[in-house]
């Protein structure tokens, strides 16, 4: 779509640069051959140079745009005299500047030797820059190349300092300037991801660290080229910032239907470039840091930690494992890593066809990667370049670089969406569903693809992707429910009277329940945050918090969820099968007397065997205790059953030590890179007549069941009942515990205890 149906003005660039380079031999050929000196010319009596040969010694070079061929219709002139001691040198100059001055071009000019023009460039970014890629225009071509020779030579020998030099400028010129993708106004040349970028990395490429750009850069930088000769067209004049005046007739100019069209053509083009020139600097680092660290470090099963990226384990193919795309990018973000890119090709070209609906193991790899927060956008947009997220998720295409064109707005359409999935992360522990927040985070402005209220129809969309994806009927539902409503919360807050009770009534009414509300509630704040600095303060965090209180009281009936209990079916299997252990694929039962620590005994020889926790529950029938399992391997084939069996009995028995051997994987295991929120411990009040209820939030790791099971034990407590979920990459586990004597935890010590204990296990 970059291109499109624009009208490309590369032949009338080629064209003028021709004309240029024309007029400005004839006049150093002129220059050259006029006599210099009256006194000279009386002396000899006769002219003393002529037309052959005159310009020996002396080379019109070009520098900047017209060195690049890129003269738009407002482009400057930027000329280098490179001469060899010519005394007559300064006059040459003259009649060569004095005509382009006079005919209105504006001009940089410089007159060097050879030996100058390197001095210069070894102490000026600017001049190194210019001289990299210049053209020889005229004069003695053997300067032009003597110059280029010697200036490439010392670039390439000084290229780790000067490499640095060039990052810098670059940050400091794009800061001011913003980002070209997300800008109502973009400076073409200057912005992040604008002309300069791609100069940049042709000039790290001259420099034989980096490859040169590839044909989606090139294809990015013709267009802005063309949008910026368009723009001097229109204007009849050289400027690099596109005002949003001036946005329609550039448009027409290219032959595009409105500025929407262009707007998004330039946001695609901008993303490209910054993309790849985020992508040419993590080369750099790489190059000239030194060696890298050997070895592989396994991160999700089949990727792998190598050279500091990610990529898949040897002998793993794409090929037949649909999640592997979606497994690695979560790998990715939770390590902070980014994945190399011989490894997106591959998952973008070799991965078959996600099945519809999408698999348990794909959602979860989805909410994981939402769920590391900042770390994700980077690798979103990684998947965005390879053309991965328009085939996971074809709606996806209908708000990809689509431009808001409001001063609220400081991102694209999509670009907003996974920037509030990620700020979404912060508040996972304020919901009961962190899953289902982060993914409506991400959808919950999908509707600006269609016509219409966006609310409206993003939630008819919203329910088609969440049955695409495998989400349950009720949590589709739900899903459908915080899409249509995402702007109620701060539209009813700052609109409405919140001390008259029909306001909360019908917000009470619209959401449902207290699920719903926190869902709202969180997502309120991430949206507010993504949009920009004028759409969220305190003033409006402090009214949205008033009105979710208000609302919260209304809805303060909602029961909560009951103490898990056993079926019928397991209740016999507790009455007569006492100490069986069953180990059947994924699943993994646990009958046993019911004893203290009896969980996370039997958690920690799951994790000992590299097997992650999905969800588990935990009941008892009299004496005898039952617990489930669901779990998956880590990375790799799952342990043999029988040995795994055989590590529970040991366990149960009290004959193997198992914090010892977790103690060795958790010093294998790489920590994480990413910041995520801190973990949350909550006693509910009320919750329970005959247990006291403690829930605990945390970043999912190996180990983590087990760790809060010690806890409880430490404390002296038994876990009486427990409803365990893993939710991508969060941890939502609800604990019913008494004291040893059976009692709830009344004294508030106590349960301060149990909260500090627990968050220092988790820590």
């Amino acid at each position: 779509m970059m291109r499109g149906d624009a009208r490309s003005f590369a032949p009338a660039r080629k064209e003028r640069a021709g004309d240029i380079d024309r007029w400005l031999t004839d006049l150093l050929r002129t220059a050259c051959a006029m006599p210099y000196s009256r006194e000279r010319e009386a002396r000899s009596g006769a002219q003393v140079a002529d037309e052959r040969g005159a310009t020996a010694g002396v080379a019109l070079v070009a520098v900047g745009s017209l060195g690049r061929g890129e003269l738009a219709p407002g482009s400057d002139l930027d000329l280098v005299l490179l001469h060899n001691g010519r005394d007559d040198v300064a006059k040459i100059a003259d009649r060569i500047w004095y005509p382009v001055w006079d005919s209105g071009i504006g001009l940089d000019h410089s007159v060097r030797t050879v030996e100058e023009a390197a001095k210069v460039a070894r102490e000026d970014l600017k001049a190194v820059l210019g001289l990299i890629q210049a053209r020889h225009v005229a004069g003695d071509p053997e300067l032009t190349r003597s110059a280029r020779e010697l200036v490439l030579a010392e670039w390439r020998a000084d290229s780790r300092r000067r490499l640095m030099d060039l990052r810098e400028s670059a940050d400091k010129r794009s800061e001011p300037s913003g980002e070209l993708a997300f800008l109502l106004e973009p400076d073409l040349r200057d912005s992040r991801g604008g002309l300069r970028d791609v100069q940049a990395m042709q000039a790290v490429a001259a420099a034989w660290v980096a490859s040169a750009p590839g044909p989606r850069v090139r294809e990015a930088y013709e267009l802005l080229l063309d949008i910026r000769h368009a723009l001097h067209v229109v204007t009849a004049r050289g400027t690099d910032r596109l005002v949003l005046q001036e946005q329609d007739a550039v448009a027409g100019t290219l032959g595009l239907l409105d500025a929407e069209a262009l707007m998004r053509r330039l946001a695609e083009a901008g993303r490209t470039i910054s993309h790849a020139f985020d992508g040419t600097w993590r080369t750099v680092d790489r190059l000239l840091s030194g060696p890298m660290p050997r070895g592989r470090k396994p991160l999700a099963d089949g990727v792998v930690e190598h050279g500091g990226e990610v990529v898949l384990a040897r002998g793993v193919s794409p090929r037949k494992d649909p999640v592997l795309i979606l497994r690695a990018a979560a790998a990715a973000a939770e390590a902070g890593l980014p994945l190399a890119p011989a490894t997106v090709t591959a998952l973008a070209t070799q991965s078959p066809p996600m099945p519809v609906p999408w698999p348990d193991e794909a959602r979860d790899a989805l909410v994981a990667l939402l769920g590391a927060g900042r770390a994700a956008v980077p690798v979103w947009e990684e998947m965005d370049q390879a053309g991965v997220l328009v085939r996971l998720l074809p709606d996806w295409e209908r708000v990809r670089h689509r431009p808001q064109r409001n001063p609220v707005h400081r991102f694209t359409v999509d670009r907003h969406l996974i920037e509030t999935a990620a700020g979404a992360a912060a508040y996972t522990r304020d919901v009961s569903r962190p899953d289902l927040l982060l993914i409506s985070a991400l959808l919950h402005d999908i509707g600006k693809g269609w016509p219409g209220d966006h609310s409206t129809t993003g939630e008819v969309v919203a329910r088609d992707i969440g049955a695409h994806i495998g989400l349950s009927p009720a949590d589709v539902d739900t899903l459908a429910v915080v899409v249509r409503h995402h702007l109620l919360l701060p539209e009813t807050a700052t609109r409405r009277d919140l001390d008259d009770p029909v306001t909360i009534s019908r917000v009470a009414d619209a959401v449902g329940t207290r699920e719903v509300l926190d869902l709202l509630a969180a997502l309120a704040v991430a949206d507010g945050h993504a949009t920009g600095p004028a759409a969220w303060n305190s003033w409006k965090a402090g009214l949205v918090a008033d009105l979710v209180r208000r609302v919260r009281s209304v809805l303060s009936g909602t029961p909560l969820r009951p103490a898990p209990s056993l079926s019928p079916q397991q209740a016999s299997l507790a009455r007569h099968g006492g100490g069986a252990i069953r180990v059947n694929g994924g699943a993994v039962t646990v009958v046993a007397p019911d004893r203290p620590g009896l969980l996370w005994r039997a958690a920690g020889v799951l994790a000992a065997h590299r097997m992650v926790v999905r969800s588990a529950s935990a009941a008892s029938a009299g004496s005898t205790a039952m617990i489930e399992f669901s779990v998956v391997p880590e990375y790799g084939s799952p342990p043999d059953p029988a040995t795994l069996e055989a590590d529970l009995r040991l366990v149960l028995a009290g004959r193997l030590d198992i914090e010892q051997r977790l103690a060795r994987r958790t010093r294998s295991v790489r920590p994480a890179r990413v910041p995520v929120a801190p973990p949350r411990v909550t006693l509910l009040e009320d919750a329970s007549a005959t247990a006291s209820v403690v829930e605990v939030r945390a970043h999912d790791r190996p180990g983590l069941l087990w760790r809060i099971g010690r806890a409880f034990g430490e404390c002296g407590l038994d876990v009486r009942a427990a409803r365990v979920e893993t939710l991508g990459a969060e941890a939502v586990d609800v604990f019913y515990v008494v004291d040893r004597a059976g009692r709830l935890l009344v004294d508030e010590d106590q349960r301060e205890q149990v909260r500090n204990q627990v968050l220092a296990a988790l820590r």
